[in-house]
């Protein structure tokens, strides 16, 4: 099978990049199956991954991304093509995110098999956390930009509510709800030694600036400190693209704060012993876009969760049976309470990472890929049997075989 995955793509920083890069590594590990990752346009070049054949085929907020796919997709001639998307994967530009938006049903209308993994939904974001200026309009256009998703061959989602909501608001078919799953297809036991010696570590980590934002955490840090002196926050990621030195503002505030590291952008191989070291991670979110990316980072180091009390996460910890401490959503004094009595509870602390990690070990990225290559054989094999079907319909005033053959039964024995 030939699969040709649509996705941002390292070393390329934009959203998703790193999910992309996951999806690829473990398509690599089958023989039997031929990838290409047809990723967006770097802005300054940089060398490729060399294990994987990437093509760079479209760019960020330009309005001829569907046709430049297109015609990618239709040099490569892909048995599948596997778009891995936000509303944003195109472009922060409205016009621009919306047009690359239509590439899927462009896909399908051309004749390839096209499937969409689709990571939040229009319907779910907060628009004022994500500094909409016009949200009425933006409403609408991803209503329309939904139904024009839909109209891929199939499409998979991370949370059952958005199941629920793309086949009974909008009357979608062939809608899966498949988890997000972990980066790593054997996650390590995790290694409690490294924990709280000699400090507690509390970890951080995203694209900081608009709905994640980290005022909430650094004035309950404060409180935490008094309680427990021997901790340290940790606070790792970089700007989201639509709020530019965010991080460097905070950072300048609290620069004469020992307890207190800023990270900055932490590479791909640096990230198991910024986990395997910290005692808890939080997420002080105003809001969600769909399952947490950083939440299943953390089920795969085995570490115990504290979030704000958000009803995406709440669902996410429900079905995925993740340990998660909830706070109230921009709260400093609940969500200090929260890690204090977390941090001084170490049969708690235990119990919540063996929960974490369990749920790790049951939806490890070579189970989650093996689902959609399940789905995709199943259309393999349908549009293999195509023809034969095609070439048995025939019109209904055509007598059938058997019919004749009665018909001149009565003949022949009226010979004999």
């Amino acid at each position: 099978m030939k699969i040709c995955l649509v996705s941002a793509f390292p070393p390329s920083r934009r959203g998703l990049n790193e999910y992309g890069f996951h999806i690829a590594r473990e398509l690599q590990q089958d023989p039997l199956l031929s990838l290409t990752v047809l990723a967006d346009e770097l802005e300054s070049p940089q060398p490729e991954l060399a294990e994987f054949d990437v093509h760079r085929g479209w760019r960020f907020n330009r309005f001829s991304n569907p046709a430049s796919i297109a015609r990618a997709v239709g040099e490569l001639k892909p048995d599948v093509v596997w778009f891995n998307l936000l509303f944003s994967t195109f472009g922060d530009q409205p016009g621009q995110a919306f047009a690359g938006l239509a590439a899927p049903a462009l896909s399908r209308l051309r004749g390839h098999y096209t499937h969409v993994t689709l990571h939040h939904l229009m319907d779910n974001v907060n628009l004022q956390d994500a500094g909409v200026r016009f949200p009425r309009l933006y409403r609408a256009a991803g209503s329309v930009a939904t139904r024009l998703l839909l109209m891929a061959n199939s499409i998979s989602v991370l949370l059952p509510a958005y199941r629920r909501t793309l086949i009974e608001k909008y009357g979608g078919s062939n809608v899966h709800f498949r988890a997000h799953g972990i980066f790593s297809a054997r996650p390590e036991y995790p290694d409690f030694s490294l924990r709280g010696n000699p400090e507690h570590r509390i970890l951080a980590f995203g694209k900081w600036g608009t709905y994640k934002r980290l005022e909430t955490l650094l004035e309950s840090f404060a409180n935490i400190l008094e309680r427990l002196p021997q901790t340290r926050l940790v606070i790792a990621g970089s700007d989201h693209p639509a709020t530019p030195g965010y991080m460097e503002s905070v950072a300048r505030r609290f620069h004469d704060c020992p307890r207190i590291e800023f990270r900055g952008y932490i590479a791909e191989e640096d990230i198991p012993e910024l986990f395997r070291t910290a005692s808890v991670m939080v997420m002080p979110y105003n809001s969600a876009t769909g399952a947490s990316g950083v939440a299943h980072l953390a089920c795969q180091y085995g570490l115990p969760i504290i979030s704000a009390d958000i009803p995406d996460f709440r669902e996410m910890a429900d079905d995925e049976n993740i340990a998660i401490s909830f706070f109230q959503v921009g709260n400093p004094r609940d969500l200090a309470q929260e890690i204090v009595t977390l941090l001084e509870d170490p049969a708690r602390q235990r119990e919540m990472a063996e929960q974490n990690f369990a749920a790790a070990l049951r939806m490890t990225m070579p189970q989650i890929i093996r689902q959609y290559l399940r789905s995709f054989n199943l259309h393999q094999r349908a549009r293999v049997l195509q023809p034969i079907s095609r070439f048995r319909r025939v019109p209904s005033w055509v007598p059938s075989r058997s019919s004749l053959f009665r018909a001149a039964v009565p003949r022949w024995e009226a010979w004999m």
